[in-house]
């Protein structure tokens, strides 16, 4: 089963979260695993999916974030705290392309596995519109909990 909807414009991140928070909820409370569910944000997506892992509190629940952390994050969103199984796949060239172990380090829930990907296509935050094997074929391999990526 997939839940995707296109957010509308101007989308309040952290009330959205909380929306995505209650449907795996939802989930959870009609028997299916946590381990079975995971939440993939690419961008904004990205970083409404780390407020997702910070309200679930859930160290079941899989996430792979994609395009979406700067080094001031841990500043500028002191609140978010991961936890679960987190992928994170970052662009070199882009903005957003640094490695998010300090969030890692600094979250104060639990975080049973924890990967990064560094893509290096030269193409900046641009890389998200390509639908590429690069980054679909990991979460993929992640959702089926297959943390080794090795298909």
């Amino acid at each position: 089963m997939v839940f995707s909807e296109k957010r509308k414009t101007k989308t309040n991140g952290i009330q959205y979260a909380e929306k995505v928070k209650y449907q795996i909820d939802s989930l959870i409370s009609k028997g299916i695993k946590p381990s079975q569910i995971t939440i993939i944000g690419t961008s904004k997506g990205g970083y409404i999916a780390q407020f997702v892992s910070t309200f679930a509190k859930n160290p079941d629940l899989n996430f792979v974030f994609i395009g979406c952390f700067q080094d001031s994050d841990i500043e500028e969103f002191p609140q978010i705290q991961f936890c679960g199984n987190i992928l994170t796949i970052y662009e070199k060239s882009d903005i957003f392309g640094v490695t998010a172990i300090k969030r890692k380090e600094t979250s104060k829930l639990k975080i049973n596995q924890f990967k990064e990907i560094e893509l290096n296509t030269g193409l900046q935050h641009g890389f998200l519109y390509i639908a590429s094997d690069e980054w679909i074929k990991p979460c993929k391999i992640w959702a089926k909990r297959k943390y080794d990526l090795i298909d």
